[in-house]
């Protein structure tokens, strides 16, 4: 059998890849991107701050000036590192992915060492690992619960784009549903000064949330409701209700059940903005595909496609109005409550 090197260098490429994320995990654990950006470039200078053997640090910083986290400057023992855009992303400070990086290091890297039995079984790797769903580990452990919801504010590219795609004349409240830490909720509610805000998660997420909101739009624009959204009252009549990566994490009955819900209590002016990656076939999108078998094994989840989307809205009385391409393979759906006439034009909404 003839060698393919070709094929044999994307085997190794792909599974090799857990190493490689294990070695960010490790640079970001004994805080190399901070070290280096301080100054301390040499493997002798990061073996002494962080008590690590020189040459296992020199080992690692090998691999991760591979993997293109640092520039490599000089040879041997002159050898010194640089910081890149990479590694300023990995730095403990507001806004880059570190928490991420820890997150996906750590609790999903062991959730994801049950893949075969969470394709096999439909039981999710977490709750496999763990021995309890991720939101029970969540309420569970609060420092984790913190960094979850830091990791999920890292879509402020995603929600920093909705303001513009949704028609925000006259909207005087919001409710958002699974709003966590409030990011989306204040940046909506940032750009639409006279709106009011209700935001509605599981208890364990309030202080993290109400921090935020206190800090972006302050607590007297907010209520903050402390419940489960999929059994807890839906407040009434909000002229727009926001359920950003939320049909993801559950099944469809649940989703259905949901829809419903918010469906009953809609005016005829009031909006649903659904918030999700929508799943496609493309093979050159390898971004979906991969959070979508990442909800199979963290929570049980999926992305669905776009037929998905519009059987899940039919079956729960809301009609597509309208659809936005936003960034990262995330689409922004506004839906209407079929059956109930809206009062005034689009524009006048």
């Amino acid at each position: 059998m003839t060698c393919d090197t070709t094929a044999t260098r994307a085997v190794l490429d792909l599974v090799t890849g857990a190493w490689r994320t294990q070695a960010v995990h490790t640079a970001v654990r004994l805080r190399l991107p901070d070290l280096i950006a301080d100054g301390h470039r040499d493997s002798a200078a990061l073996a002494v701050v962080t008590g690590v053997a020189e040459d296992r640090v020199r080992r690692l910083l090998r691999l991760l000036v591979a993997l293109g986290v640092f520039d490599p400057e000089g040879e041997g023992a002159d050898r010194v590192h640089r910081p890149t855009r990479v590694s300023e992303l990995l730095r403990d400070r507001p806004g880059s992915l570190r928490d991420m990086c820890l997150l996906y290091g750590e609790e999903f890297y062991q959730a994801w060492g049950q893949a075969e039995s969470a394709v096999t079984t439909g039981t999710s790797g977490f709750e496999q690992t763990y021995g309890r769903p991720l939101d029970e580990h969540l309420a569970a452990h609060p420092e984790v619960a913190d960094r979850f919801q830091r990791v999920m504010r890292s879509g402020r590219l995603v929600f920093d784009s909705v303001p513009t795609a949704l028609h925000l004349t006259g909207v005087r409240t919001v409710v958002d549903l699974g709003g966590g830490s409030g990011q989306l909720l204040a940046t909506v509610l940032a750009a639409a000064p006279d709106a009011r805000g209700v935001l509605v998660d599981l208890p364990h997420t309030m202080p993290l949330a109400r921090a935020y909101l206190a800090e972006r739009v302050g607590l007297d624009r907010v209520d903050l409701l402390g419940q489960d959204m999929l059994t807890g009252p839906v407040p009434p009549g909000a002229d727009v209700y926001l359920l950003s990566r939320v049909l993801a994490g559950h099944d469809t009955e649940a989703c259905v059940r949901l829809l419903r819900r918010v469906r009953a209590v809609m005016t005829p002016r009031s909006r649903v903005v659904v918030l999700d990656r929508v799943a496609t076939d493309d093979p050159a999108d390898v971004l979906t595909p991969l959070w979508d078998l990442h909800l199979l094994v963290v929570n049980g989840g999926r992305e669905r496609t776009d037929a998905d989307c519009r059987a899940l809205f039919d079956r729960s009385g809301l009609a597509v109005e309208r659809v936005v391409e936003l960034p990262l393979g995330h689409k922004g759906q506004l839906l209407t409550p079929v059956g109930k006439e809206p009062a005034g034009s689009a524009a006048e909404r």
